[in-house]
């Protein structure tokens, strides 16, 4: 865990913007994490969030089998905020009147503020009188728990935000995370100041506390690491070599699909600009050969992995014993294995090497399966990486 002066729960209950409300949280320099709404509250609550974040999701929560929170949560005596689903969860478990909307919201909405809270301090009505809003729901709370109190209304939603300020549960039935609530994140900052939390998580941070957990994980033993040209598996890289060093081996393998001078740029940076042990692997004609003849785009793909594996497989026997495999897994990958609006079997690894931890029996180091995206793009440049690395744009994993 890369964050110690306190974080954010995050439940995803399926909503289409879970993963934008841990990133909103993040970009306040305070660590959050997602995890499934039938994840078990004990361990989230033993690992000492300061607060907790309900997601919006597809459901009502009249559904049989509707996703909901357990009603311990909200005596557990942190602050939870709860975005649209996640209102009407909690206004549902907590007694309040939840009823399918007359009128669904989908849009632009305006609210008008009533009461005063801490969750909307600062929060100013424009010229209308109004403030602007992202709606997108079908159930509405028409009337909100004991010991609540409304705190804005639409013209079609009596209660679009409600507090319970002596207990700290907070809930509005927008969307604060999405650019269309212009306000939002003064929503957020309010939030993240009634949980007490710390905004002190940054990226500098975590390459010091990333590097002493990969240091930890291999214990002096060596590492192999298969680079594409991508961002990922460059920062992957260079993360790694900065925390072990010598103990780190690169393997580039061209197979003659990749963009015009990218095999070049890739041997220099990392060769001669990293000073990283690489090995520079031309395997065109074996993937030419394996292409030849093949028409059908996925039955190439499906020839391209295979053809990657064996080569990269037949140059790491070359180097002996190398127990690790450092792959550049990001947290959106982490996060599809455990939604709640699909779990699947196996977290997605990198296109090329995909099968290689099974096959050779490798144990992975993955010190970017906490980041997303535009995170590994800042870790990056921090680390040092040339812009053209850092900046690239989405290339198929297969090449051209």
């Amino acid at each position: 865990m890369s964050a110690s002066a306190g974080k954010i729960a995050v439940l995803d209950f399926g909503g289409q913007y879970t993963q934008l409300i841990a990133r909103r949280v993040r970009d306040m320099s305070v660590y959050s994490e997602i995890f499934s709404c039938t994840h078990p509250l004990e361990p989230i609550l033993a690992a000492g969030y300061k607060g907790i974040i309900l997601s919006g999701g597809p459901s009502s929560v009249y559904e049989d089998g509707a996703p909901l929170p357990p009603k311990a949560l909200f005596a557990a005596g942190i602050p939870v905020l709860g975005i649209c689903y996640g209102m009407q969860a909690m206004g549902y478990l907590m007694g309040g009147h939840v009823v399918p909307a007359e009128r669904r919201e989908y849009g632009k909405a305006e609210i008008t503020l009533q009461g005063s809270s801490r969750l909307l301090q600062g929060v100013e009505p424009e010229a209308t009188g109004r403030v602007t809003v992202w709606m997108s729901h079908g159930d509405t709370v028409l009337r909100p728990p004991k010991g609540f109190t409304a705190l804005a209304q639409t013209a079609n939603c009596p209660v679009a935000a409600m507090a319970d300020e002596d207990r700290r549960l907070y809930a509005v039935q927008f969307h604060p995370e999405v650019v269309h609530t212009p306000q939002g994140q003064k929503i957020f900052e309010n939030f993240l100041a009634i949980c007490e939390v710390s905004r002190t998580w940054s990226m500098a941070g975590f390459i010091d506390s990333t590097v002493e957990s990969i240091r930890a994980q291999v214990n002096g033993q060596r590492v192999l690491c298969a680079l594409s040209g991508g961002v990922d598996s460059a920062v992957t890289a260079v993360l790694v070599h900065r925390a072990i060093g010598e103990q780190l081996t690169c393997m580039y393998v061209d197979n003659g699909l990749m963009r015009k001078g990218e095999s070049e740029s890739v041997v220099h940076t990392f060769r001669d600009a990293f000073k990283i042990n690489l090995i520079h692997v031309d395997a065109t004609s074996q993937f030419i050969g394996a292409l030849r003849g093949v028409t059908d785009p996925e039955l190439k793909r499906k020839r391209i992995g295979a053809e990657f594996i064996a080569v990269f497989e037949d140059e790491a026997r070359k180097l002996g014993d190398i127990p690790w495999l450092a792959q550049g897994t990001l947290y959106p990958d982490v996060i599809e294995s455990v939604s709640f609006r699909g779990p699947s079997a196996t977290i997605k690894t990198h296109h090329n090497v995909g099968g290689l931890p099974l096959k050779m029996r490798f144990k992975l180091v993955e010190p970017l399966r906490e980041l997303f995206k535009d995170e590994v793009r800042r870790l990056g440049e921090l680390l040092g990486l040339p812009p053209e690395i850092v900046w690239r744009q989405p290339f198929p994993g297969p090449g051209l």
